[in-house]
């Protein structure tokens, strides 16, 4: 099936399953959401700026510490067959590097962090904080670029809660990172 075909195919009200996410072709730019092809359109040059700062601070933390590994879309993260994201970034912990498959992560990331575009921020905002949320993610960064700001959410039980809602200015901080902050003049810098 072409790519043109799959665009057609996405609406029309299939439930989709990651059996059919999988015969897409390479590259192709959807996530699997609720079972729906969601098309992702490429992020923005500025997205794509912010995305590289907050990789690299997370990086040389993780690395400096040996936590883990800190991986970037695209990459999938799979929870269940109708459900098969691509975050913006992604850190899974040392004691949870077996949830790394050659082509997946296969399950919650400990830590999620999705950059708003206007094509998904419904989805990073609602939907898919739900499915993090259920699966155990245990921190969740929302970066809107629009507003320069970093909304940050911990688990607290079943839950994940708002911890740290920053605009323009300020230190965020990581309670799973413990001893990381990161400037929001460095991540919004023109």
């Amino acid at each position: 099936m072409s790519l043109g075909d799959w665009e057609v195919a996405v609406t029309s009200g299939k439930v989709y399953t990651y059996a059919d996410y999988c015969q897409l072709p390479d590259g192709a730019p959807y996530q699997l959401i609720g079972g729906r092809l969601i098309l992702t359109p490429s992020p923005t040059t500025y997205h794509q700026m912010i995305s590289a700062r907050l990789e690299f601070a997370l990086m040389d933390f993780v690395k400096e510490h040996t936590l883990g590994i800190v991986l970037h879309a695209p990459i999938d993260v799979y929870f269940n067959q109708t459900e098969t994201y691509q975050p913006d970034i992604i850190f899974i912990s040392q004691d949870r590097m077996n949830i790394i498959e050659p082509k997946r992560i296969n399950g919650a990331p400990d830590l999620v962090v999705e950059i708003l575009s206007p094509a998904t921020a419904y989805y990073d905002l609602r939907h898919k904080f739900r499915v993090y949320e259920r699966y155990g993610v245990k921190e969740y960064w929302i970066v809107d670029p629009e507003e320069s700001s970093i909304e940050v959410f911990i688990r607290e039980g079943e839950k994940l809660s708002l911890s740290q809602c920053l605009e323009e200015r300020g230190q965020v901080t990581s309670s799973l990172l413990q001893g990381l902050t990161v400037s929001l003049e460095s991540i919004f810098e023109g």
